[in-house]
């Protein structure tokens, strides 16, 4: 048993250590041989049947027809047999009771057929007529094929049995021509078929090799190659254009984890540097302290001050720095309807409380059907200002927040409205009914969206420049947006790929004029894309930057659609729950 075991293993090993054009130039030729030799043994058969049906028919109308090789004399029935008669076959006769009597025929042949001494009686021998059968030479070096035939003598109570042998030496002779004829041309279409097979299968892995040579390059480093003269009707064209495909994949894999490498460690060292600012002047302020310098109380509190701003601000970094961390970590979102108008109004107030003298619009381009229209809801913000001519922006579209900084002579403060309610389009508007504003998302970061895009406009315009929120749904492309529009100097288009990077400052200087850590608008796009949604930022008309942020459109949701959305990626998700990022 492990004999044979081992036997085994050896021929599998062989086959495995065996090329793949090798393989398959041996299984063709053997397959070419195999039918060669089944095609050789099929017709031989054929043929010699063939043959043998014709000596068969030859001698059966020889046993019939034969004459004038003996003389009986009918008056004795004596057979007189004459000196071996010039013939091809031999004819043997015996008895009307079966006892040989005597043979003749053959000419001059040394072999002779092997007649037996009884046969049947002539009265039995009918039943072998025209049946014909094998009859060995006397020397047993060849075959005869032999038929009998009942012969009465008309006239005469003369009965005999005539038996008729021809040799098989013209059919043995012709199938061996024949086999030797057919061995020759089939070797010779083997050794042909073999180079061909061979040619064929070497020009079919042609491209095999290109795929060998072009990983071998690729395992070296060199992941730019890619495959060539492809054929997609073909198996190895789809295999190039597939494994053309995972190369892009690859390379495109790699850049992107070269250029995220780089930028980590710019990250870390923009971290590092400005982390390292905050803790030099606190750490400056604490030396002047300890080696007296600072003495009187008007410098102790300015140096308390200068410290208490640096740790404020090296504790906002830190919080930003957070922030992105945890974005980065792909933390489950609770994804719900929010409607923006709400809480755009909310961060219109918030600039309006932090900075009374920044106008500030908030702008709903969305509209309603007519029939649904109704006056205005008014809303009072007790939020004391003064009284000035109002600014071109106080109205704005449907929802309009106005308000009025304290002008130069003090006038006493009045209480300002915020109007809530449909653009008035008049009875005989016919204006098409428009989605709302209502996105798939989570408040709380759409919220810090809005702040901290407010923010960026609020560091880069002046204190009286206005700002103005602006609502719409995007009805084709089935998503609610949100704009941020400044009116200060913009973002130059060389620029505008790069401000969403972190730390990344148009001023390389790192000076502190504007404020903030340069993770602002990082910790924006990280929140729009963990909320499927999209950000961009457009030129202003008459100048300034505008941030439009979108969303997509919410619908309602039974809780098994709420549970699939908090758990599958926006491109897992069925088309009616979800909607292409808007542009």
């Amino acid at each position: 048993m492990s004999t044979t075991t081992g036997k085994t293993d050896a021929v599998t090993g062989w086959w495995r250590s065996l090329s793949l054009r090798a393989k398959v130039t041996g299984v063709a030729v053997s397959i070419l041989a195999l039918g060669l030799i089944a095609t050789g043994i099929g017709t031989t058969v054929f043929l010699r049947s063939q043959l043998l049906a014709s000596v068969d028919t030859q001698v059966s109308d020889l046993a019939g027809a034969v004459g004038g090789l003996f003389a009986i004399d009918t008056s004795t029935g004596q057979v007189v047999v004459p000196d071996s008669p010039p013939t091809e076959y031999f004819v043997a006769i015996y008895d009307a009771d079966g006892n040989y009597v005597a043979q003749a025929g053959g000419g001059r042949r040394d072999a002779k057929p092997d007649f037996p001494e009884t046969f049947l009686p002539y009265a039995d021998a009918f039943s072998l007529a025209q049946q014909p059968f094998d009859l060995s030479s006397e020397s047993d070096t060849s075959t005869f094929r032999a038929a009998v035939a009942p012969v009465e003598i008309t006239g005469t109570s003369i009965f005999y049995t005539q038996m008729v042998a021809l040799p098989m030496s013209t059919v043995t002779q012709t199938l061996a021509t024949y086999l030797g004829i057919y061995s020759i041309l089939s070797v010779i279409t083997i050794v042909l078929g073999a180079v061909a097979i061979r040619l064929l299968v070497t020009l079919a892995f042609r491209s095999l090799t290109q795929v060998e040579n072009t990983a071998m390059e690729i395992a070296a480093g060199d992941f730019g190659q890619r495959m060539t003269d492809i054929a997609p009707a073909t198996e190895v064209g789809r295999l190039k254009t597939a494994i053309n495909a995972m190369l892009g994949r690859i390379d495109a894999a790699l850049a992107q984890r070269d250029a995220t490498v780089r930028q980590m460690r710019r990250f870390v060292g923009d971290a590092s540097h400005e982390l390292r600012t905050p803790l030099v002047t606190v750490r400056g302020y604490a030396e002047l302290y300890r080696m007296g310098a600072i003495r009187t109380d008007q410098d102790v509190a300015q140096s308390m001050e200068r410290i208490e701003k640096e740790a404020m601000r090296m504790g906002l970094l830190v919080e930003d720095l957070l922030a992105l961390a945890r974005l980065d970590e792909r933390r489950d979102i609770q994804f719900a309807p929010v409607d923006l108008r709400p809480l755009a109004r909310d961060a219109a107030l918030d600039v309006r409380a932090a900075a009374p003298q920044r106008p500030v619009a908030v702008i709903d381009t969305t509209i309603v059907e007519p029939t649904e229209q109704r006056p205005p809801q008014t809303e009072t913000d007790t939020l004391e200002t003064p009284k000035r001519p109002r600014s071109a922006f106080s109205r704005a579209g449907s929802i309009l927040l106005r308000r009025r900084p304290r002008d130069a002579r003090g006038t006493a403060p009045t209480t300002e409205q915020i109007v809530i309610g449909p653009l008035d389009l008049g009875p005989s508007s016919s204006a098409p009914v428009a989605l709302p504003p209502i996105v798939l998302g989570e408040e709380n970061r759409i919220r810090q969206v809005i702040t901290n895009l407010i923010g960026n406009a609020r560091r880069f315009t002046a204190d009286d420049s206005p700002i103005e929120l602006r609502i719409g749904v995007d009805a084709a492309a089935q998503s609610g947006w949100i704009e941020i529009v400044d009116h200060g100097e913009g973002v130059p288009d060389q620029i505008k790929d790069k401000i969403f990077q972190r730390f990344w400052r148009a001023d390389t200087s790192r000076t502190r004029e504007t404020g903030g850590s340069g993770l602002g608008l990082s910790i924006v796009a990280s929140i729009v894309e963990s909320l499927h949604g999209s950000v961009r930022v457009m030129d202003t008309p008459g100048g300034g930057a505008t941030f439009r942020v979108g969303f997509p459109l919410a619908r309602h949701l039974d809780p098994a659609e709420h549970a699939l959305l908090e758990t599958q990626p926006l491109d897992r998700l069925p088309a009616d729950l979800r909607s292409d990022p808007p542009a």
